[in-house]
């Protein structure tokens, strides 16, 4: 690669605490402050939250939810044809020549809820060309992911006010 040539690497959040999605979107708008094109797709969410309304307001980049409706009174075939649609938005995001840093928020979940195979979360990773940052989210990174990224950071948590009956606050959590 040569000298200043801007170089991609992956990013994977992950672990059970609080903050992957929102490490991600941080590092989005720093992307985007920067002029990189940015595109931010979301896996298995469908709850519209704050970054959807800073999104849709002020357009640094473009966040894309594949779910619609309530996730938990889907059936699995309709979840699953809302995952083959985010994968095949993430394959044409990464190979189309368009964005400098693609993001797949909670991609881990949809893996670990079998809608995404390993083998095509790693095929993801082999067709992202040299000069686009690919960022993964979500619990439950699989260690072939872990070996392959560039960039770990596994959110612990330590203490989370859903254990206390603190339910989801507009503006913190969504």
């Amino acid at each position: 690669m040569a000298e200043g040539q801007f170089k991609g690497l992956i990013q994977v959040y992950t672990g059970d605490g609080k903050g992957k999605t929102t490490a991600a979107l941080g590092q989005a708008l720093r992307a985007s402050a920067q002029g990189m094109s940015v595109i931010f797709i979301q896996f298995l969410k469908t709850q519209r939250g704050g970054e959807n309304f800073f999104a849709d307001k002020y357009k640094p980049f473009e966040i894309i939810q594949f779910g619609k409706g309530d996730l938990f009174k889907k059936d699995e075939e309709e979840i699953l044809r809302e995952t083959r649609g985010a994968y095949d938005y993430a394959v044409s995001a990464l190979t189309g020549g368009k964005y400098d840093l693609v993001v797949l928020d909670e991609i881990f979940i949809a893996h670990w809820r079998g809608l995404i195979s390993l083998p095509q979360i790693l095929d993801l990773i082999k067709m992202k060309p040299a000069n686009v940052e690919l960022i993964l989210t979500g619990r439950k990174a699989p260690q072939e992911v872990v070996r392959q990224a560039d960039l770990v950071t596994e959110m612990l948590m330590i203490k989370h006010p859903f254990s206390e009956g603190v339910h989801q606050r507009k503006g913190i959590e969504f």
